[in-house]
């Protein structure tokens, strides 16, 4: 659906430029014509989804691996480069951003991203578009990549230099600066005996090199290989960490109640019902659950399936997407009232005195790079800085405020 729609408005972007250029002798009249029709229908939602997510999504498929699209370097090239065309029209441009690094995010830890050079390209073309700001953290990402396949090299000539620094399985960790990445909360997942030892193992090699950096593991972006000995035939399983904990808890019981698993493992409800959902429910059930309905309820029994066969050697067991579309909207909301404070700051600090007017004016001329503020969010901001002590009304005219340094 949306790649075709993108697609359309690529098709129809490219056709009325032809027109301006071709036969208004690219005269700014028509240019600005041109801009303000496309703002105005760029910036619908569309089935529920933003723009600024149809546009990510758009170039989420065609960088990462078996992508809808099949094409060219060369194509690729081009397309990308009018979707930062497009992305001009868009108003949200945070928004963009947003959904853009967490399916970056993905891309790359994931190893689904294509192709490296298609990866920078289009960040350049970005920053050209929107200022280094807008992708300072995407480009910390990309390099962060580089950085942790170096440290990967340096664990394992730790480990070949330490004979009895063994972890006990292949471990590969990414190392990561928290700040370029999406927040992503970290569990207290009860790791499996068998992942403490590398977990350990890790730790002391990355002691080695530095001191003063603490580590924190997000156990939620891991994945795992495990080979499940049924009785047709041994089956290797590529599963999230947590899936893994889950399923390794049966090594040492045959039967496990939902509240057993669930004191065993430390996970919460939410994480807890997905994960058995996907191992008893879904297309490889792995799991036996008693009461075999299609849902997972608190009062449900499962065992190990000895019985589960299938023709492959080696089987994916996918976990259902989040929507993750409500965080990013948060997330960003969060970030704006961050900026309208900044920019009511910078401002009131530049000009020391000014009127309600000028001040809302100034501020969504100065933010409207990145999105277009709500007229109600900024008062709303203004009100908070004078209750914080940064600004103050007037004594005699209340439409006028003070900068407090």
């Amino acid at each position: 659906g949306s790649q075709v729609l993108i697609r359309k408005v690529i098709e129809l972007h490219d056709k009325y430029l032809a027109y301006v250029s071709d036969c208004f002798q690219n005269h700014t009249l028509f240019h600005k014509a041109m801009k303000e029709a496309f703002e105005i229908f760029c910036n619908k939602t569309v089935g529920g989804s933003p723009s600024a997510e149809l546009l990510a999504t758009f170039c989420d498929n065609i960088l990462k691996k078996g992508g809808s699209e099949k094409l060219s370097d060369e194509a690729i090239e081009d397309i990308l480069e009018k979707v930062v065309k497009l992305l001009a029209y868009i108003s949200d441009k945070d928004l963009f951003a947003e959904f853009y690094r967490k399916k970056l995010a993905r891309r790359l830890l994931f190893e689904r991203s294509a192709n490296e050079e298609h990866e920078k390209s289009i960040l350049t073309k970005l920053k050209q578009q929107c200022g280094g700001q807008f992708t300072s953290k995407m480009e910390g990402m990309v390099t962060d990549l580089t950085l942790a396949k170096d440290n990967q090299n340096e664990f394992e000539n730790y480990l070949s230099n330490n004979p009895n620094a063994h972890p006990g399985i292949d471990l590969s960790v990414n190392v990561l600066t928290t700040g370029f990445w999406p927040s992503y909360k970290s569990s207290d997942l009860n790791l499996p005996s068998e992942m403490v030892r590398g977990v350990q193992v890790f730790k002391e090699f990355y002691d080695t090199k530095s001191k003063h950096r603490k580590l924190t593991w997000i156990y939620s972006l891991g994945s795992c290989q495990l080979i499940g000995n049924f009785e047709a035939k041994k089956i290797e399983m590529v599963v999230s960490t947590y899936q893994a904990a889950i399923l390794l808890l049966f090594n040492t019981s045959d039967r496990l109640s939902y509240s057993e698993i669930m004191t065993q493992s430390n996970l919460g409800h939410d994480d807890l019902v997905r994960l058995l959902h996907s191992l008893s429910c879904a297309k490889y059930k792995i799991l036996i659950k008693e009461p075999s309905s299609k849902t997972v309820s608190p009062n449900d029994i499962f065992e190990f399936n000895p019985k589960f066969t299938d023709r492959m050697r080696r089987i994916k067991i996918p976990l259902p997407v989040v929507d993750e579309r409500k965080k990013v909207v948060e997330d960003v909301d969060k970030d704006r009232r961050y900026a309208i404070d900044a920019a009511i700051v910078r401002i009131m600090k530049s000009r020391k005195v000014l009127g309600h007017q000028q001040l809302v004016s100034e501020c969504v001329e100065q933010l409207s790079r990145m999105f277009k503020p709500d007229i109600k969010a900024i008062k709303k901001r203004m009100e908070d800085l004078i209750a914080r002590d940064y600004l103050e009304r007037d004594k005699e005219n209340a439409n006028l405020f003070r900068y407090l340094a």
